[in-house]
């Protein structure tokens, strides 16, 4: 790991640390539970709609990602305490989330008496997210649509250490992980021009689909953050403070250049900027606001799991029914944060120190 002692290292450090993710992991999470709500439960869209929908939530989940587990690696002491304090960070509150499906699914009339629940299980466990053929009458025909992005995310922790790893002995690193950012790009450009098409026929092709749950066409953005993490944005003048610019700059982009699949990868590259300056202005907001309290992956997990429940139920077609759905999940998240993800995440191992710097 690079460090170097310095005595405003300190500094820094406090400068890095106050921020407003958390904040934004909220909104980008409460951005995919309405999208996901509105559709499945067949809701019509309010007037305010477009406003939410020109954010994307995952992207952005993405973006902080590369950027926070990029910043977690490079702190820490080895490859051991990077890859617990990862498994603290996803499993415990995944294993709960698993387990309280198959409790829903089993008062609804479904079995896992069987072999394929078993393995299914296994498979869940472990991070290898599919919708078993038992399961596929349950709620919308996905035990729990939200959590396509877990194994994505589970590559992307994987390709962190791969990633400085091969570059150890390259003089300059940023420069390296910028020529690794511009080829994934360039990636992400051409699967939406040649994948884009297919879409529009009749059922997903197998191809297309393997590639879209692989970090491939996704992993831009991740190292979007990687990069901006890199490159100490959160104390440069153009990002710092300036959230307001970015998100107009962004809305601009995303409201007046004709939308194509090959304008997507741009639009979510500006909105990946926009977030991180935005977790840098006003960076106390944050701490007012939820006091240490990061309920977003719990309200990310558990919202697919409620869209079922309520299908079920026939809790469709009223927006009162969404209002419904949004504080059950906020609960759902907000215990799945105080009994389940900071116990666990308590007992990580403290990897960030005092006397490092990130160094080009």
């Amino acid at each position: 790991m690079e460090q170097v002692p310095s005595t405003a290292s300190c500094l820094l450090d406090s400068q890095f640390k106050n921020n407003n993710f958390d904040l934004l992991r909220i909104l980008a999470a409460s951005q995919v539970v309405a999208t996901h709500t509105l559709w499945h439960l067949q809701i019509a869209r309010p007037a305010w709609w477009p406003v939410v929908e020109a954010c994307p939530g995952v992207a952005v989940f993405f973006v902080i990602s590369g950027f926070l587990i990029s910043a977690s690696y490079e702190r820490s002491s080895g490859w051991k305490s990077y890859a617990c304090n990862r498994i603290l960070r996803i499993y415990p509150g995944l294993w709960c989330c698993v387990f309280a499906t198959v409790l829903v699914a089993c008062a609804f009339g479904y079995s896992f008496f069987n072999w394929s629940a078993a393995l299914w299980l296994t498979a869940q466990l472990i991070g290898v997210i599919y919708t078993p053929e038992f399961l596929k009458s349950f709620g919308f025909g996905s035990y729990n649509g939200s959590l396509w992005t877990i194994p994505i995310e589970l590559q992307f922790y994987c390709a962190v250490p791969l990633l400085y790893w091969v570059t150890r002995k390259v003089q300059n690193r940023t420069l390296c992980f910028s020529i690794v950012w511009v080829c994934f790009v360039l990636v992400a450009f051409a699967s939406c021009v040649v994948f884009a098409p297919l879409s529009e026929l009749e059922g997903e092709p197998a191809l297309q689909k393997l590639f879209r749950y692989s970090f491939i066409p996704h992993i831009y953005l991740f190292l979007t953050g990687v990069l901006m993490q890199r490159l100490g944005v959160y104390k440069m003048n153009w990002i710092a403070g300036k959230a307001i610019y970015w998100v107009i700059a962004y809305l601009a982009v995303y409201l007046f250049i004709p939308h194509s699949p090959a304008s997507y990868v741009l639009e979510m590259l500006m909105l990946g900027v926009a977030a991180v300056s935005g977790a840098y202005t006003a960076p106390g907001v944050s701490r007012k606001l939820l006091r240490g309290n990061d309920i977003s992956y719990g309200v990310y997990i558990y919202h697919g799991l409620f869209i079922n429940v309520f299908i079920e139920l026939a809790l469709t077609k009223r927006a009162v029914f969404m209002a419904l759905l949004a504080v059950c999940t906020y609960v759902a998240g907000y215990v799945s944060w105080i009994w389940v993800e900071r116990p666990f995440l308590r007992s990580k191992k403290q990897t960030i120190s005092p006397n490092y710097i990130p160094v080009p």
